[in-house]
């Protein structure tokens, strides 16, 4: 645990007692803060109570006359589409706001460190896609070179729940735009972005607002080094505001797809990574045969891992058996079973177009199980990439609409994960995938993207065994 400093003596609220509110309670505790906490949910108050936390109805008037800040769950809105009423008293009574991100920033270097003769360093990675394969792929080569690490965020372990830090450990953090938006103490080391597509809009009230969450990482932050994927306008915006030059090597640019040769870059071509600096390459990797990182947008995954650790001081030779021996992260890419020469492909986290899209594109010949809760913004930017689709095969409440918006591609509207396999293992044939990418929410039918990547799992091994 990380004890939260800057608050002894002090009462600090929190708002929201799922598993960020809870470790930010506790961490709060043991830097001698006296925690109040409040949640919407009943049985999560009791069960706050019954731990020994002191609760307090935050969204009475005067909750917050002794209150130093409120800590807020990532989930709670602070601003759009409306911020919660409790917010919104805590900023009408002077009171600031942060969260879990803002309080490890704040707490994590402490007088320990004067004595190690390494400092301990802190990678951040934000991005739309791919952040979670590109954090655990940093963290696996960091373990793999024998770097002591930890892996937190939204990934692994709460950001107040890791062990404090030791002698030349990493800490690699997975940041979504909920946690950067509202953190006000953001300072990595390294910080990580991927990409950009539409995600999480009425959240952030658009496309503008949630770049901007995303760009407060290295805005905010002022990071040692930056990596950036290039693919996208927003991308290249960002390079180009935290640059001096082209050859300004603080920033690192990553792509799949562009052949990239000035300052320092690191990028992907037909399966091939490689990296340029100062106009020559002084690396080279052959991704094709790695099964952890299969297609172009794990390529993007892989360029952007294997710069961070470049950075680290790590050597090319090392990060590649590191990458050889990933394994890949379950419900994204993951590769659960292969008969008859058809192989099962489950990327439940693919929940937005974008997403699927890169999933797509990574095999030649899919039987698609796709549908769920769909996003702002339709269908109509997978229609381009759906010529490797043999068939689809819809799930989701909305299956029907699903389908519709597919043109010229075989859609079958099965709405149940069991019908949909079992249509698309009986004929599915050898060379072909059956991949699971839903581009869609799963809150129709699952409490989460990974209960249904679990159902799409258990289905297919009962249908293959």
């Amino acid at each position: 645990m990380i004890p939260v400093q800057g608050y002894a003596g002090q009462t600090v609220a929190v708002l929201g007692l799922g598993r960020t509110g809870r470790a930010a309670a506790v961490a709060l505790r043991a830097g001698g803060a006296v925690p109040v906490v409040w949640d919407d949910s009943v049985p999560a108050r009791e069960a706050a109570e019954q731990d020994g936390f002191d609760l307090r109805d935050l969204t009475k008037a005067q909750a917050f006359e002794d209150v130093a800040a409120l800590i807020v769950s990532p989930g709670i809105p602070h601003l759009y589409p409306a911020p919660h009423p409790v917010i919104a008293t805590a900023i009408d009574a002077g009171v600031p706001v942060d969260n879990d991100i803002g309080l490890f920033f704040r707490s994590f270097a402490t007088q320990d460190w004067d004595s190690f003769d390494t400092t301990p360093r802190v990678i951040a990675v934000t991005g739309s896609n791919g952040k979670s394969t590109t954090a655990a792929l940093i963290h696996h080569i960091l373990v793999e070179n024998g770097r002591p690490a930890q892996l937190a965020g939204n990934i692994g372990r709460g950001v107040l729940d890791i062990d404090p830090a030791h002698d030349g450990e990493v800490v690699v953090l997975e940041l979504s735009s909920y946690q950067t938006d509202l953190a006000r103490a953001l300072t990595p080391d390294v910080a990580v972005f991927t990409n950009l597509s539409p995600d999480h809009l009425d959240r952030h009230a658009g496309l503008g607002g949630y770049f901007a969450a995303k760009r407060r990482l290295f805005a905010e932050g002022g990071p040692d080094r930056a990596v950036i994927g290039v693919d996208e306008v927003e991308g290249r915006y960002l390079v180009n505001q935290l640059t001096e030059n082209a050859e300004d090597d603080r920033v690192i640019r990553v792509s799949s797809g562009q052949k990239l040769t000035r300052g320092w870059s690191v990028f992907a071509r037909k399966g091939f990574l490689s990296e340029f600096r100062k106009d020559r390459q002084i690396g080279s990797i052959d991704l094709r045969d790695i099964k952890g990182l299969p297609g172009a947008h794990n390529h993007q995954n892989a360029c952007a891992a294997y710069a961070t650790c470049r950075t680290l001081g790590l050597g090319p030779k090392g990060i590649e058996a590191a990458m050889r021996s990933y394994p890949g992260l379950p419900h994204r890419s993951q590769v659960v079973a292969e008969k008859d020469g058809v192989v099962f492909v489950n990327d439940s986290k693919a929940t937005n177009v974008d997403s699927a899209a890169k999933a797509l594109q990574a095999f030649p010949k899919i039987r698609w199980i796709c549908g769920g809760l769909q996003k702002d913004g339709g269908l109509d930017g997978l229609v381009p990439h759906l010529g490797h689709v043999v068939k689809a095969y819809v799930i989701g409440r909305e299956a029907e609409g699903f389908a519709r918006q597919l043109t010229g591609t075989e859609a079958e509207v099965c709405t149940t994960m069991d019908v949909a396999v079992a249509k698309a293992v009986a004929e599915a044939k050898r060379g072909e995938v059956v991949l699971l990418a839903p581009a869609a929410a799963s809150f129709d039918q699952y409490d989460n993207f990974e209960k249904r990547g679990e159902d799409f799992v258990d289905r297919v091994t009962d249908a293959t065994t």
